[in-house]
C-alpha cells in the first residue's frame, strides 16, 4: 500500500534511507551521505505531505517523495514542458533488503498515475550520473535526460535531470 508518510514514521524512514546510503556505497555510488538525506529534510516532506511510503506487512519497504515545487537548482535546465504545471520526484528509495524486486517501479507507477490524475503536464526528476541503474530505470520507463546540475554537498559529480511528458 502506498500512503502518506506519517510524523511518528520519521525515524524508521530515517533509518531506511541509511540503509540505502551504505548499500549504495558499498557499490562505489556515493549518491547519499551524511548530509543527505537529512532528518531536517525528511520531516519537511512529511509535515508538508508530500513524503509518501510503500508500506507491507506494516514495515516500510520504499518512499517517494512527489511534490510541486521547483528547486532552484533545476532552473537553468531547458525543459520539455514550458508550463509550471509538473511534478518533481525526489528521494524514490527502497529498503536495499527489496532492491530489484520492483518496488521502485510501483512507486514510480504511482507517481507518474498522480501526474495524470491531477492533469499535471509532466514528471520531472534528477538522477546522480555515478548511478547507471537508475539511469537505465528512467530510460526505461520514457524519461528523456535534459542536462546537468549540481548538489555539492552530496557530490562533486553531476546529477543528469529528467522528465516524462504525460
Amino acid at each position: 500500500m502506498i500512503r502518506k508518510a506519517k510524523i511518528t514514521e520519521l525515524q524508521e524512514i530515517k533509518n531506511l534511507t541509511e540503509a540505502c546510503a551504505r548499500a549504495m556505497i558499498k557499490k562505489g555510488i556515493l549518491q547519499w551521505n551524511e548530509h543527505y538525506p537529512s532528518l531536517k529534510k525528511l520531516k519537511a516532506d512529511i509535515l508538508k505531505e508530500e513524503l509518501y511510503v510503500f508500506q507491507e506487512q506494516n514495515k516500510i519497504i520504499g518512499i517517494i517523495v512527489i511534490t510541486e515545487t521547483m528547486d532552484e537548482e533545476y532552473i537553468p535546465i531547458t525543459w520539455l514542458s514550458r508550463t509550471s504545471n509538473n511534478i518533481y520526484i525526489h528521494r524514490l528509495a527502497t529498503h536495499p533488503d527489496f532492491w530489484g524486486q520492483g518496488y521502485a517501479q510501483k512507486l514510480m507507477d504511482f507517481a507518474e498515475n498522480y501526474a495524470k490524475k491531477n492533469q499535471f503536464e509532466s514528471v520531472r526528476l534528477d538522477t546522480f550520473s555515478q548511478n547507471k541503474r537508475n539511469q537505465r530505470f528512467y530510460e526505461a520507463r520514457g524519461y528523456k535526460r535534459l542536462g546537468n546540475i549540481y548538489f555539492p554537498k552530496q557530490s562533486e559529480h553531476p546529477f543528469y535531470c529528467y522528465e516524462l511528458l504525460i
